[in-house]
């Protein structure tokens, strides 16, 4: 049976569908990109002791809101909210810091703290599309819950920094690391920004003007020409930290220092909710234009609180999957595709399928045509890049040809293995 919006598809229609806007396949080359990014980032993290956590894709729209904020543009403008059949509102997840905070509460967790947690997987975003940016896009991340002590910050940092090292894409990649202090430091560097600005006020955007009342830090990371012409003359934070902040700030350089981390201190990072604190950090590079960071996180001890939990101090970082991919690729780092062993019958296909398996089970990729006479397949599998051939006659009997050479040697079905080693 055809459904109604089925048969209201025009049939020239039919076929011309292409990805939704925003969204893409990842095949060949991409893919491989993809999942070496997330296999590496995957080992490198559980060498740190996280361990993966799965979170769902779209979550109560309230963890959203609460954790980025009612007034953030994600919120405002970008996240793709619905209510379900039981009418309650539901948002597919435009990040996954929050649902990582609020299964922390969920689960019982914040009874055995510290919890070391990784994840990857697609997040939502209703936003312009551009090179490296999609609105269903993919994030790996780490975050240390229930630790506030500086070597976590410093450790969460060391992993992102070793990950993007065995990626293979460091070189022109930079930590850069600033303190937002603690609440003490932020109130009294909010009202010195606030008196600054407000001299200013004349000379500023429409957006920061707003800013000037909600959320003064804000405006350390306006985009705006005149904005950023006022920056320079603007107060930092450094004047205003407290002792226990200052300190926090130092023993975190210091201890990146001593795990070989490359930093420069950056006093324009910031964060606009309330819950960030003490370290914000992130990974740069000069080499995807404007979209130039890669890894961005921070110290955010109250944003378990906002989930229903207890006070949590939690640090971590996300980065976009598409983004190291482009520079993998630019790097030259796309992992090449794989060599299979092609088994080409020479008469009946029984034999040929025990010698199959009999590599798969050895771990070796190897592949068989479906038709065609021995020729013909030999010709597919130069096609595809084999790097071997298993000729097997109808006796069982074994040649082993390498593609790449041209040489052809006899083979028993036992010493196959140890002939062709797996990739």
């Amino acid at each position: 049976m055809t459904s109604a919006a089925t048969r209201a598809i025009p049939p020239a229609m039919s076929t011309r569908l292409q990805p939704a806007r925003g969204t893409r396949d990842m095949i060949g080359a991409d893919a491989r990109r993809h999942v070496a990014v997330g296999d590496t980032a995957r080992r490198i993290a559980a060498l740190y002791g996280f361990e993966e956590w799965f979170t769902p894709i779209f979550e109560d729209t309230r963890v959203f809101s609460r954790g980025l904020g009612e007034t953030s543009d994600v919120v405002a403008k970008e996240m793709y909210s619905f209510p379900d059949r039981g009418g309650e509102m539901l948002t597919l997840r435009p990040e996954n810091t929050a649902g990582v905070c609020r299964a922390l509460v969920s689960n019982g967790l914040t009874q055995s703290l510290p919890q070391k947690a990784f994840y990857a997987g697609p997040m939502f975003r209703y936003e312009r599309p551009q090179k490296g940016r999609y609105r269903q896009f993919h994030q790996i991340g780490c975050e240390i819950l229930g630790a506030a002590e500086p070597l976590a910050d410093a450790e969460v940092i060391a992993a992102g920094w070793h990950i993007i090292q065995a990626l293979g894409i460091a070189d022109g990649v930079v930590l850069e690391i600033n303190t937002l202090g603690d609440a003490e430091s932020r109130d009294a560097y909010r009202a010195a920004l606030v008196a600054y600005f407000t001299r200013h006020a004349e000379n500023l955007s429409e957006d920061s003007r707003m800013r000037l009342e909600k959320n003064p830090l804000r405006i350390l990371d306006s985009k705006d020409a005149g904005d950023r012409a006022l920056l320079a003359d603007a107060p930092a934070i450094t004047a205003y930290l407290t002792g226990a902040a200052a300190a926090h700030y130092a023993a975190v350089l210091g201890y990146l220092r001593g795990m070989d981390v490359p930093l420069r201190e950056n006093p324009r990072i910031v964060r606009g909710l309330d819950y960030y604190s003490h370290t914000a950090f992130e990974f740069v590079t000069d080499r995807l234009g404007a979209q130039g960071t890669v890894m961005a996180g921070g110290r955010y001890d109250g944003l378990v609180e906002e989930m229903g939990g207890p006070a949590t101090p939690c640090v971590g970082w996300a980065a976009g999957m598409e983004r190291l991919a482009l520079l993998m690729e630019a790097a030259d780092r796309t992992p090449p595709a794989p060599r299979p062993v092609a088994v080409v019958p020479m008469a009946d296909e029984a034999p040929a399928l025990v010698v199959l398996q009999a590599l798969r089970a050895a771990g070796i990729h190897a592949e068989m045509e479906y038709r065609g006479n021995p020729k013909r397949r030999l010709e597919r599998a130069n096609k595809r890049q084999a790097r071997a051939a298993v000729l097997v006659a109808g006796d069982g009997s074994l040649q082993v040809k390498d593609l790449d050479s041209g040489t052809q040697v006899a083979a028993t079905l036992h010493g196959l293995v140890e002939m062709l080693p797996t990739q």
